[in-house]
């Protein structure tokens, strides 16, 4: 299994970018997909999450303004961000958990999203 995820870039405070992430191969279903986020010195932490039958949840600092999304035929999981902010600046990753026989977490490479004017 692959998760590519791209989207990312730099924008100025205000500003949006949509994140998209795709996962590929082996797949029987995906059980859920979410967006995580690493700023420089700081821990991965979860940003938004949604499941197969379409719950979401996302972290009270990005509340109101990001929202996740899935296409559950293309396996596509997307982050819709809005109003950014220079601490939203971070390497984005895409996690999945996918079964196919056993149940496993996948990790997509990261995208870089830059907040700054």
């Amino acid at each position: 299994v692959q998760l590519q995820a791209c989207g990312g870039g730099l924008v100025q405070p205000g500003g949006s970018l949509r994140l998209s992430c795709a996962a590929s191969g082996s797949i029987g279903s995906v059980e859920a997909m979410a967006w995580y986020r690493q700023a420089p010195g700081k821990e991965r932490e979860l940003v938004a999450g949604i499941t197969s039958g379409g719950n979401t949840n996302y972290a009270d600092s990005v509340k109101g303004r990001f929202t996740i999304s899935r296409d559950a035929v293309k396996n596509t999981v997307y982050l819709q961000m809005n109003s950014l902010k220079p601490e939203d600046t971070a390497v984005y990753y895409c996690n999945a958990l996918i079964r196919y026989g056993a149940t496993r977490r996948y990790w997509g490479q990261g995208t870089l999203v830059t907040v700054s004017s």
